[in-house]
């Protein structure tokens, strides 16, 4: 497998993230290794969520998430998923799948670091590959924060506005990843913000994992994810565990699954799911505290 690797000082002075990078080596998939980050924050005996976040972001997007949830006393662990942030990064679009990418981070939850009882907080591609991860895994979860996201089989068409997101990355000569993000943000970020995000990205040769993730998405019955993300979903809305359903009011892409995963999981009966106002497709940037408030009361009530 072809690897790269961003420079270490791309990621200097990131405005409001000073958490020290964590690496660990995993199994490429390919017969060699490749290095994954994540960074930690909280106390390290503190209840323990999971922070997946999703195309085209990075861990830096959680970072408002983890200053709240520090302060309830939960230790966060935000991983950057390999193509994405100071993960290595697949050159070729072929050495990136769903199976690859769930496997990765359950690799690094689990293998290295032995996560248990854990709460899964799951954004966009964040959802996805921790709502398999929660339906192939199961006993390792003790409840799921779902925000802006789904769990797709290929069974029902994406929405129209997801096709043109996807056709405007796979035909886009230049992949700006900052201008991805404003653009499922409500606030303005400023530069600083918008740098962090180009950061992981010094030129285009980088870019395989943000250009590649949308045609891993199940578009078909006959995906080669659908069969595993059928048995995921099947065994989810069995799950007796807290599930909460926490999406904004705003995310043209994924604002119809709120009341599809409200109805169709089995713990997420009974609960109050709030909507965080004033919010896009990237919630973490733009009610990034409340969400973090939601996880913590969630975490420490149930």
């Amino acid at each position: 497998m072809d690897l790269l690797r961003t420079p270490d000082d791309r990621f200097l002075g990131l405005p409001g993230f000073d958490h020290e990078p964590r690496y660990a080596e995993l199994p490429d998939g390919d017969g060699g290794t490749l290095r994954m980050a994540y960074v930690e924050s909280g106390p390290a005996d503190g209840p323990v969520a999971l922070l997946l976040h999703g195309e085209p972001s990075w861990s830096f997007l959680y970072r408002h998430v983890m200053d709240v949830l520090a302060e309830a006393g939960i230790r966060s662990v935000a991983p950057d998923l390999v193509g994405f942030g100071r993960s290595d990064k697949p050159t070729r679009p072929e050495d990136h799948s769903f199976a690859r990418h769930v496997e990765w981070v359950r690799a690094l939850a689990f293998d290295v670091l032995d996560l248990r009882d854990v709460t899964l907080v799951g954004q966009d591609w964040g959802g996805l590959i921790g709502l398999r991860l929660v339906g192939e895994h199961p006993d390792r979860f003790a409840r799921v924060v779902a925000s802006n996201t789904g769990l797709p089989t290929g069974d029902t068409d994406m929405p129209e506005v997801w096709w043109r997101f996807r056709t405007a990355v796979e035909n886009a000569q230049t992949l700006d990843v900052a201008r991805l993000v404003q653009a499922g943000c409500v606030t303005r970020l400023d530069d600083a913000v918008l740098a962090a995000y180009d950061a992981p990205f010094p030129d285009q040769a980088h870019t395989a994992g943000p250009r590649v993730m949308p045609t891993l998405v199940p578009t078909s019955p006959d995906d080669p994810a659908t069969e595993a993300n059928r048995a995921a979903w099947q065994a989810l809305t069995r799950w007796p565990r807290p599930f909460l359903v926490a999406f904004s009011d705003g995310d043209p892409i994924t604002g119809g699954m709120g009341p599809v995963l409200q109805r169709a999981m089995a713990g997420a009966q009974g609960l109050d799911h709030p909507v965080l106002e004033g919010a896009g497709h990237f919630l973490q940037e733009d009610a990034g505290a409340r969400l973090g408030e939601v996880v913590a009361q969630f975490v420490r009530g149930v």
